[in-house]
């Protein structure tokens, strides 16, 4: 499995706009081969958001990139001001995963 962390660093007082354009966007997604989930984190601490997908494996993530759905999904830019400096993009290849006995049930 493939983990891809987009840590993005949005600016003060574009916090709301940032998250509604996430929870209002058209996704495809799911229909996309090797798409596992998508997360977007609100940090409690710290100042960086983070959107966590998960793949199948690198070659999905990839073909994603490559895709149609990625142009549209990328096509309708925000303002330059609401980010406060580049986003940083991590990819990492999951060697272990552990999960409690309650994990579905959260």
């Amino acid at each position: 499995m493939l983990v891809v962390a987009n840590r993005i660093r949005v600016a003060a007082g574009w916090e709301a706009e940032f998250e509604r354009r996430f929870r209002e966007r058209k996704s495809s997604l799911q229909s996309v081969p090797g798409f596992l989930t998508n997360e977007v984190l609100r940090p409690l601490e710290g100042d960086c958001y983070v959107v966590l997908t998960r793949w199948r494996d690198r070659a999905a993530f990839e073909g994603w990139k490559e895709s149609e759905a990625f142009r549209r999904a990328h096509a309708e830019r925000p303002p330059a001001a609401m980010f406060d400096g580049p986003s940083v993009l991590e990819i990492h290849e999951v060697i272990l995963r552990e999960e409690s006995e309650q994990a579905g049930q959260a």
